[in-house]
């Protein structure tokens, strides 16, 4: 059996909270979703994703709760009763022994933890969830507590391409967000950065500790193939997960 191939955040997080995030190394999935494919809504043969939840879990030592995402801003507090599917792109927890998940594969996951290590949270950051706070959402579960981030892998600014529409969201609600765009050779497209806007918005929202993902190539979905899925690469693709949560 091959072992799981799981990022680690390297960040200043408390001595109860554990954090990590799949790649595509450790599990069964065959063709597209070669191998450790955690999405159960993409077509994959479902014991094979069965089995791979199955390695993720062991891995984790605790339950991951898994979402149905929808690019929305829709929060869930998880409990014991909590059960996966559960509509949502963003979720947060105060218990031991459940994983807040979010699966991407070209969206920017997001985990949080307070100083104290009394909650943790994580949340689904594609470009539309961003622009309509997903993030504020999930930071408004911790109450006010100093809180830290760390950014996981997503498709990154050298391949990010959108169109005018996706700068002007932004432009909209801070037009120094401008600063995260450049112009291709193609009219009116642009590349985006996304880890750059998710800690524009992080840090106006009062974060000051943001770790992980800088924009650099080594997190980019896209350009990284055998590390990673990626949507807009492969058009059919499995999907990472990155889970945060108390032991």
């Amino acid at each position: 059996m091959q072992n799981l191939d799981l990022l680690r955040p390297d960040w200043p997080a408390p001595a109860g909270v554990r954090a990590v995030c799949s790649t595509r190394t450790g599990g069964v999935s065959q063709g597209r979703y070669e191998s450790l494919n955690l999405g159960d809504h993409v077509g994959d043969d479902a014991s094979a994703v069965a089995e791979n939840r199955r390695r993720y879990e062991a891995a984790l030592g605790v339950r991951p709760v898994f979402l149905q995402q929808v690019h929305g801003v829709e929060v869930r507090r998880l409990d014991v009763g909590s059960v996966d599917g559960d509509t949502a792109d963003g979720c947060a927890t105060a218990q031991a022994g459940l994983a807040c998940t979010i699966m991407v594969a070209d969206c920017l996951p997001v985990l949080f933890c307070d100083a104290e290590g009394r909650q943790v949270a994580a949340a689904h950051a594609g470009w539309r969830g961003l622009a309509a706070g997903v993030l504020e959402k999930t930071l408004a579960t911790f109450g006010g507590d100093p809180v830290m981030a760390w950014l996981g892998p997503c498709i990154g600014p050298k391949a990010f391409e959108v169109g005018a529409e996706v700068k002007a969201v932004f432009e909209s609600d801070d037009p120094a967000s401008a600063a995260c765009f450049r112009p291709t050779t193609a009219e009116d497209k642009w590349l985006a950065d996304l880890p750059a806007l998710a800690r524009r918005r992080l840090t106006i929202a009062g974060v000051d500790a943001v770790h992980g993902n800088d924009g650099g190539d080594v997190w980019c979905t896209l350009g990284n193939p055998l590390r990673f899925f990626s949507h807009r690469r492969d058009g059919v693709s499995g999907r990472l997960a990155a889970s945060i949560w108390k032991t």
